[in-house]
């Protein structure tokens, strides 16, 4: 959904909303910036990849074939995959190509990855960059929105750019008068686009012209009633229903949102790279 009526425009192509419910604009990086972090990340890797076959031809130099065999496969696994993995585990999706460019990986949520995602991508990476010369990783990054490789795609993650300006958009509050209805209402789960167009709407209304404001906001409420039963009472302005309707899946969201995380907490062991509170 996309409204340019007296200059507004909902954004709904790379917006995540986040576990807290809070629409934001992530700036997805370019294929060609993503090339340019990989070849730096290359260029490194062929680097340690020298020096560590040299440092182990010097230890295994009096050992057999066999051994010299596997020391060198555990060197090219440990320099191509288990580094890229540990530097976007430790570093919460960054490598040295990903930091000289301002590149971050992130979750298709848009939180921070977790050791099982870097895992993943160095996998995969190791497969569609290094065996295949990065032509799986450059096709599928030109078709992808979000210029996702097969890695990404595989892990549920992509690449967003911390040198450009990131907006956060704070989530519409209750209106008072209209909590008991909205608690009380089916409120089914919006459109992610429709739930972005109608934030947007909400928190620049008041830079819009009347009869635009008016306009986009009767199409907006008339999306959102779609999805409401029943209807709101009569006699509130329709941006105070969109507030409502928006804040409350938004609640509903978030109470899901705690249920799952407690649910996985119970049944998954903790990721033991992940930082622990107090």
């Amino acid at each position: 959904m996309e409204s340019t009526a007296g200059g507004y425009r909902a954004y709904t192509g790379e917006d995540v909303v986040t576990g807290e419910g809070v629409a934001v604009e992530l700036p997805v990086a370019t294929t060609m910036v993503r090339a340019g972090s990989i070849l730096i990340d290359i260029a490194v890797s062929l680097v340690l990849l020298v020096g560590v076959t040299i440092a182990v031809g010097m230890l295994v130099a009096e050992s057999s074939g066999a051994v010299a065999q596997a020391m060198s496969l555990v060197s090219v696994v440990t320099v191509l995959v288990g580094l890229p993995a540990a530097l976007e585990t430790f570093t919460r999706g960054r490598t040295l190509g990903k930091l000289a460019l301002g590149l971050r990986v992130v979750r298709d949520d848009g939180g921070p990855i977790t050791s099982r995602h870097a895992i993943t991508r160095a996998l995969v990476g190791f497969v569609e960059i290094w065996m295949f010369l990065g032509i799986p990783a450059l096709v599928a990054s030109v078709l992808n929105s979000r210029s996702k490789r097969l890695g990404d795609m595989a892990a549920g993650t992509y690449v967003v750019t911390e040198r450009s300006r990131m907006r956060l958009l704070a989530p519409p509050q209750m209106p008072p008068p209209l909590a008991a209805w909205a608690e009380s209402a089916d409120v089914a789960t919006l459109p992610p686009g429709l739930t972005v167009a109608v934030r947007q709407f909400l928190a620049r209304a008041g830079t819009l012209t009347p009869e635009s404001r008016d306009t986009l906001g009767g199409e907006l409420l008339a999306e959102v009633l779609r999805h409401v039963a029943p209807p709101p009472p009569p006699g509130f302005h329709g941006e105070y229903v969109l507030a409502a309707v928006v804040a409350e899946r938004r609640r509903r969201d978030a109470q899901r949102l705690a249920r799952d995380q407690r649910l996985r907490d119970r049944v998954l062991t903790p990721d033991p790279l992940l930082p622990r509170g107090p």
